[in-house]
């Protein structure tokens, strides 16, 4: 029997209202229970208990905001919880493809006590090593007593590198709105324009579009980088108050979030013309884009990808002004939270892509103040690895034919 919100229990179910349309089908959250089964069944585990935000919004739909709580979703061979906090009341319920079960704040270990209402004692659990602290795995030790822990982290990030075919329609989606906001900051950049202003008519350019091409999604997490000057020497430096002056560099950096699924566009632009060398600089970085771009196939090897790109930027003489991999998996992910890092663009990764994979090209080149090429070059492009080659989904234009704005 269903408890009001009001009653002193340790944990209760809260329905409140029909659930809302979900980002996927069933099915396709079915799927992804069932891979998590067969981790399971391969190292012979009773549960899993996730408690990362990708990890939870994989398997479940669901979304949370932690605000310092512990949130889960808890998968047996039989059943499939997200464990919620009493102050978020039906929205997970609402939110979530499986059940779903709230803890209350009325005693301090709630929460654990309602996960081992769903595993029981003494069992084989699976947990997100790279997620859960150092206290809080302490806590599950304590109140679950297993009889084995092993780490799912990993084998659950092979999963989510391989993209279903309604993932990767939903991340086209968000290439195709990244541009959106791409053109919105192009049409706002002018002399003496805060960044902060620029950055905000991308931001209500990509919103406005995911409210009316998903109109049952939860509107959060979309924002914009856009940096000028000094301000572009990191990937990611926040917005500042800072006006645009007569030949910055500038830096574009849109970040539509639907569903939980990042995408991104990333350009380089200057306000009037660059200097020599800055052009030069800017078209080495442009070039190695094109050359990143074309390596990008089934059947490569991420870390020859890189090596690759890195002999051109040797070759240049540029390659000491890299400053981070030349691209990364897109899915379940945000600033602060998420990330496949076994699908990198660097040398200690060796993951060979496959179809369905979705990877960015992103190089990047930082030259310190006082030089006369002073400043952060960076394109950043989307490809969907198909059966022989890749798509490039991304359709902002990029370099110096494209984004010299005029002042």
């Amino acid at each position: 029997m269903e408890q009001s919100l009001n009653t002193r229990v340790r944990n209760f179910r809260f329905n409140n209202g029909e659930r809302a349309p979900m980002p996927f089908a069933q099915s396709e959250y079915d799927a992804r229970i069932a891979g998590m089964r067969d981790i399971m069944n391969a190292n012979g585990l009773d549960a899993v208990i996730l408690t990362s935000m990708h990890g939870i919004a994989y398997y479940s739909g669901f979304l949370y905001c932690s605000f310092g709580r512990p949130y889960a979703c808890v998968i047996t061979h039989d059943t499939a919880t997200t464990v919620s906090a009493g102050i978020d009341a039906g929205q997970p319920a609402r939110r979530s493809a499986t059940e779903n079960i709230v803890y209350t704040d009325w005693q301090r270990d709630n929460y654990w006590q309602t996960v081992k209402s769903l595993i029981g004692s003494r069992k084989s659990v699976g947990y997100e090593a790279d997620h859960l602290t150092v206290m809080a795995r302490g806590a599950m030790l304590e109140h679950l007593q297993p009889k084995l822990v092993f780490d799912v982290a990993p084998a659950s990030m092979q999963q989510r590198m391989i993209k279903s075919p309604a993932e990767i329609a939903l991340i086209r989606e968000g290439a195709r709105i990244a541009d959106i906001g791409g053109a919105a900051i192009r049409d706002a950049i002018k002399i003496g324009t805060r960044e902060i202003d620029v950055a905000m008519a991308g931001r209500d350019a990509m919103e406005l579009e995911i409210a009316r091409a998903f109109p049952d999604s939860e509107l959060r997490d979309t924002w914009v980088w856009f940096q000028s000057g000094l301000n572009t020497d990191g990937a990611h430096n926040p917005v500042t108050t800072r006006k645009l002056q007569a030949g910055d560099i500038l830096s574009l950096n849109t970040f539509p979030m639907i569903n939980g699924y990042y995408t991104a566009l990333e350009r380089t632009l200057f306000v009037g013309e660059p200097n020599t060398d800055e052009l030069r600089v800017w078209q080495a970085n442009v070039d190695a884009h094109e050359l990143g771009i074309s390596l990008i196939k089934p059947g490569v090897k991420c870390s020859d990808i890189c090596a690759q790109i890195n002999a051109f930027f040797a070759d240049k003489n540029l390659l000491q002004y890299r400053s981070f991999g030349y691209g990364h998996s897109f899915g379940v992910l945000s600033h602060y939270y998420g990330r496949e890092a076994g699908l990198e663009l660097r040398e200690d990764i060796d993951t060979v892509l496959t179809e369905n994979m979705v990877v960015s090209m992103e190089p990047m080149l930082t030259l310190p103040e006082g030089d006369n090429a002073a400043g952060g070059y960076r394109e950043h492009d989307i490809l969907v690895v198909g059966k022989d080659n890749s798509e490039n989904i991304t359709g902002f234009p990029y370099g110096p034919e494209h984004n010299i704005v005029a002042p």
